[in-house]
Order: C-alpha cells, then structure tokens, then sequence
C-alpha cells in the first residue's frame, strides 16, 4: 500500500536518554518527588515530531538487550565500558523507572512499542525501515542509523544531534555531504573510523578523512582488504601496515556495526491514532505523573489535521 504521508520509527533509548539529560529533574517531578523529566520530554518530541513532519503512522523502538551476545561474541569490547558493576547497562537510577512509564503512557495513546530478545533498537529500526512501505523516517541521535538511508525505498535518518527542534533531515547526498561515504557504506566506514562510545577501536591512525578516502577508492571493506594482498595496490607502506595489522578487527567490526534488517517482529498496526486507545487511563496516568502538559500537547497533535 503506498502512503503520502511517512511512518515515523522513533529510536525511543535514543529519545529518553536525551529528555532526561535536556531537562533538569527539578522541572519534571511527580507529587511526591519522583522525576518525570525524561518522561515528560520524551512525549514533547513525540507532539513536536507529530506537528512538524505530519506523519499517517509512527512505531517506537526498544532496547529488548542493549548489548547483544552475538555481537559481543564478535567484539569483546563492544559497550564493554558501559557494563555496570553489577552487569547491565550504566543507566542513571532516576532515569530507569521512567521508561516503564513512557511505555504505559504509549499504551494508553495506542502508539506501539516493539523490541525483540536478542536485538538492540537499531535492529528494530532497521527491520520496520525495510518492511514497512515507505516513505519512512527514521528518529535518532545514533550515527550508526545513517546506514539506513535509502533513497529508493525512500527511508530518511531525522538527525537529532542538535535537538529535535533542529533536525538534520538526511538523504544519502546528506550522509555524502557529512561523511564522503553514500550511506550503503556507512558501516564500513565506521569500522574503519571506529567509535569510542560503542566500543569500537576502528584501525590504528585511520580517521574520518582516510576512511572515506579507502572507500571511494576501493569501493568497501571487501575491496581494502583485497587490495592489500596485491603488491600494486599503492598503498602508502603505513597505512598498509595499519590495515594489515587490523586484519582480524575488520573481519569482525563490520557485522557488529550493521543494523539487522531481518529480527522477527510481532503484526503491529502502525497507523497513527488520532485521538487515544484508552482517555480515561491516560488521563488517570497523567493525573498521576503529573504531566498533564505534556500529554494534552501529544493529544492535540495527534488529533491536527494530517492531509
């Protein structure tokens, strides 16, 4: 079915982490003290994202397992820093029992939210951009989403780097314009490039600048490591010797860096509601949580008119 209008995929861990780190715990609390700001910011995002890009259809996507074994089996050092003491992701104590609040908020709205054993967000994401019909819009702060661009299905990366209010609307001349790479090679660019927040140690003495450089030339990963083996390459005998030394790296970093495009998902009805599944229980959620604002804000975006 073909669709005017574009469905919306929203990295919900990427969205809440940013509300509650963009509003103070002392603006958001409940009655009792409890914060909400995550909460309450998070649903801002989601009023503003429906006023702006006017979409017929939105799906939030979760983290089911924010650190996947078979990644990490690939790469130990993948998230490696961010494992908590006690295991588990480093998460701020206020901030945790708020996402089981987003999602009863959700609920309530009739918005789905899905995530998969196994599977972190991105995969989620990755799956529904190429399952469900287009155009799609994918919402993230997470670089690794700029693989996801495809002009031709077309799936677009909002770029929330700089707030939601100043999204960077990507197509892959704007992934070619940020990076030198299209976006189908983005993965292994980042391989290259590495990333320190994930994990990733990327190849010794290779930036951003040379990554791209390698990729225009030899087309990919696949293609870099070929021409090592050949004598005529011309490779620079230090770059070479960095690549080669990296060898048992680049054979692995690529697969934990690209997005799963093939995680078993439940039937979801992505059409957008325009008023909410359950009003009594929203409002009573509201009532609670003190986020009557925020609530009646995503409310009456939900009920604008989207034509």
């Amino acid at each position: 079915m073909a669709h005017r209008q574009p469905i919306l995929l929203i990295d919900s861990p990427s969205l809440y982490f940013r509300a509650y780190f963009g509003i103070p715990e002392s603006a958001a609390k409940t009655g009792d003290g409890q914060p909400v700001n995550a909460v309450r910011g998070f649903l801002d995002m989601l009023a503003q994202l429906v006023r702006t890009r006017r979409p017929d259809r939105m799906i939030c996507a979760l983290d089911r397992d924010w650190r996947p074994a078979w990644r990490v089996e690939l790469l130990p050092s993948y998230k490696a820093h961010r494992v908590a003491p006690e295991g588990g992701e480093v998460v701020p104590d206020t901030l945790s029992p708020q996402v089981p609040m987003i999602l009863e908020v959700l609920d309530a709205l009739g918005i789905p939210a899905v995530g998969a054993d196994g599977y972190e967000a991105d995969d989620v994401l990755g799956t529904l951009a190429v399952t469900q019909p287009g155009p799609v819009e994918v919402v993230s702060g997470d670089r690794d989403l700029f693989q996801l661009v495809d002009d031709a299905h077309p799936v677009r990366l909002l770029y929330v780097g700089r707030g939601v209010a100043k999204l960077d609307d990507c197509d892959d001349a704007a992934v070619r314009t940020r990076y030198g790479v299209p976006a189908d090679r983005y993965a292994d660019f980042a391989a290259l490039r590495g990333d320190p927040s994930d994990g990733l140690p990327g190849v010794a003495g290779v930036g951003e600048k040379t990554a791209a450089r390698l990729i225009d030339r030899y087309g990919g990963l696949d293609g870099i490591l070929a021409a090592l083996d050949d004598p005529r390459s011309g490779f620079a005998p230090g770059l070479r010797a960095k690549l080669d030394a990296a060898r048992d790296y680049l054979a692995v970093a690529p697969k934990v860096v690209r997005v799963a495009t093939d995680v078993p998902l439940p039937e979801l009805d992505p059409a957008l509601p325009t008023s909410p599944a359950d009003p009594d229980r929203l409002l009573e959620l509201a009532q609670r949580w003190n986020l009557a604002g925020s609530c009646r804000r995503l409310v009456d975006a939900l009920a604008g008119d989207r034509s």
